[in-house]
């Protein structure tokens, strides 16, 4: 069986008994499925280095997010996320920049990238940076190879125009946008493959020009605050 459809088999089981008891007898099998999916995370950094160059010496274990839920303030109490996930990006997992996000889950499994969840500050340079160069920003977004897989950006937006952009502006749309990521679903199988990892960096070469728009503004936002 492929290291992924072990890894995805193992999820399925602990989606259905997640609790503590269930986990500490299957931690073994755990370690060995967090590790292989850390070498196959430092095998695609690689890859992805090979185009973008800020990621060149990231390490995979500083891209990996953690097994276990913060629960503090959730109402689901389950301890386990459902998920294997990793976001390359140059700083690693806790990074403000556009990067490249590896998600393997039961019946969700993707490949993303941008800027998500960006805090108001950031968010507010962002608008104003796509606004002023929007014809870039949108030409982008409409390589075809690119609108094949990311067709438009995900996540929520607000009602009405931002304030301070004239309701009638081209492209109103992109700037009520609160995140600016796109993503791609991918079947299960598709991670099964035995060229994913080559098919996965040619699907996340497409984000490049996308991430690198995003990160002339996170990059001089970081360098202001």
């Amino acid at each position: 069986m492929h290291t992924n459809e072990q890894i995805l088999s193992f999820l399925k089981a602990l989606s259905a008994n997640n609790h503590r008891e269930w986990f500490q007898a299957h931690k073994a099998e755990y370690d060995q499925l967090r590790q292989a999916f850390t070498d196959e995370v430092q095998q695609l950094i690689h890859r992805i280095s090979l185009f973008d160059s800020e990621i060149t010496g990231l390490e995979a274990k500083n891209c990996l997010y953690r097994i276990y839920r913060d629960i503090r303030f959730s109402p689901d109490k389950t301890p386990y996320k459902n998920h294997f996930a990793a976001y390359i990006a140059l700083g690693g997992r806790g990074s403000l920049r556009g990067g490249y996000y590896l998600h393997l889950e039961p019946e969700r499994c993707m490949l993303s990238g941008g800027v998500w969840c960006p805090a108001p500050p950031l968010l507010k340079q962002l608008r104003r940076d796509i606004y002023d160069h929007m014809e870039e920003f949108v030409a982008i977004m409409e390589q075809p190879a690119f609108k094949r897989y990311f067709p438009g950006l995900e996540g929520e937006s607000l009602k009405r125009m931002p304030a301070g952009y004239p309701t009638d502006t081209p492209h109103g749309d992109i700037l009520r946008h609160k995140d600016f990521c796109v993503v791609t679903q991918q079947s299960e199988a598709f991670f099964s493959q035995p060229d994913w990892l080559e098919q996965t960096a040619a699907i996340f070469e497409l984000l490049q020009p996308f991430n690198r728009f995003l990160n002339y503004t996170v990059d001089d936002y970081l360098g202001s605050v």
